[in-house]
């Protein structure tokens, strides 16, 4: 029988958890400290909500018992006698342009002083809500590894005295890749308000092509969620989805932007192209992949991470047959335990009617992931398809 309550809590988790965060970090003033707090009141709401019934605005309900906390746990300590707070609160009218205290937190873990690294794992654990054992998984460290690293960015916080707020504008560029790093990690953790980050960071820096080709190029991703999924909750692949699920007017708004973010060449400026190529074909077998190609190239020459070299032999097997694509997929130990590596020369494999191979690479693939609908699919094609 399903647990109504912990699915609740399972839910807000993902969706309000920064929000929650971000409001408990601006009373508590120390991370550390915002971080248990929220951590309690998600405890709490596992019991509260199954004697009272789940609240009709959790996150609310959230904010109110983790501030609380945090507010008791500084007047038990006398915090505020404290010389140094560990994040200094900023009282600067125009700051409150941008009333988002997730933003804020991003801004706050993206800070110069921390190494990139640093600042991608602290908002990966603090705006996401990962664990360290996740976001090692992603970074390709061990687990203590991680651990050390998001403490060791935190210390530094408090050390330094960073300031909670949104930076001043000519503070922002050297922050600004970083920002976008984070937002596009923010929303490929499955958090859709992502793009409401993306939309707010297109308004503090409207000059900038990369913060147009983060909005473009999520809008375009946004506009394809719902034909991802079918009923059944079965992965369905781009070459098999109904495009009358596609969102026209995400799409439209995508399409806008590219131009823009195409101007100087960036990383998410070409990104963005890529996408729009796919979104402007009307099917499957109308899709430009000589152009795609083309786009991978300029995208690789500016970002060289294996991840692109895996897309890009994806579309020379598109434009030159999947013999190619497979010469072309990358040999490098950094993806030794992605999935999408085995997942991609599996069907690879399957197109070239070498169906033994293809299982054997479908059966690595599985052994890398343990999301449910990449399992479900990959599980499909074993039964199916070779």
């Amino acid at each position: 029988m399903a647990d109504l309550v912990a699915e609740a809590v399972a839910a807000a988790h993902v969706s309000e958890w920064a929000a929650v965060l971000a409001a408990t970090a601006r009373v508590a003033a120390d991370l550390d400290l915002a971080e248990d707090c929220v951590q309690d009141a998600y405890a709490k709401a596992l019991v509260h909500w199954r004697e009272q019934g789940v609240p009709r605005r959790p996150g609310a309900w959230l904010t109110t018992v983790a501030t609380r906390r945090a507010l008791e746990h500084r007047r038990r300590a006398d915090v505020a006698r404290r010389k140094l707070p560990l994040l200094v609160p900023d009282e600067d009218p125009a700051d409150q342009t941008f009333p988002d205290d997730r933003l804020r937190l991003v801004f706050t873990c993206c800070h110069p002083a921390l190494s990139q690294e640093a600042q991608i794992a602290l908002t990966l654990r603090l705006v996401c809500g990962l664990s360290s054992a996740e976001i090692a998984k992603a970074f390709l460290v061990k687990e203590a590894t991680m651990q050390a690293r998001i403490t060791r960015a935190k210390h530094k916080i408090s050390r330094t005295g960073i300031a909670y707020r949104i930076p001043h504008v000519p503070e922002l560029p050297e922050r600004i890749e970083a920002v976008l790093d984070v937002v596009h990690l923010v929303y490929t953790a499955g958090n859709q308000w992502g793009i409401d980050l993306a939309r707010m960071v297109r308004l503090l820096l409207p000059a900038s092509a990369e913060a147009a080709g983060l909005l473009g190029l999520l809008l375009l991703t946004e506009a394809r969620q719902a034909a991802r999924v079918d009923g059944a909750g079965q992965l369905v692949l781009m070459e098999d989805q109904d495009r009358r699920l596609w969102d026209r007017g995400l799409i439209a708004e995508g399409l806008e932007l590219v131009p823009e973010a195409v101007r100087e060449g960036g990383r998410f400026g070409l990104m963005a192209a890529i996408a729009a190529v796919h979104a402007e074909a009307g099917c499957w077998e109308a899709t430009d992949w000589s152009e795609i190609l083309g786009l991978y190239e300029l995208l690789f020459a500016r970002w060289p991470s294996p991840v692109v070299g895996l897309n890009r032999a994806v579309a020379v097997s598109y434009v030159e047959g999947p013999a190619a694509g497979l010469q072309q997929l990358p040999d490098d130990p950094a993806l030794a335990t992605y999935s999408y590596l085995y997942s991609t020369r599996a069907e690879l494999l399957r197109r070239l009617g070498r169906t033994e191979e293809a299982r054997a690479a479908y059966e690595e693939a599985l052994a890398f992931t343990t999301d449910p609908v990449e399992v479900g699919f990959l599980q499909g094609r074993l039964t199916r398809d070779v």
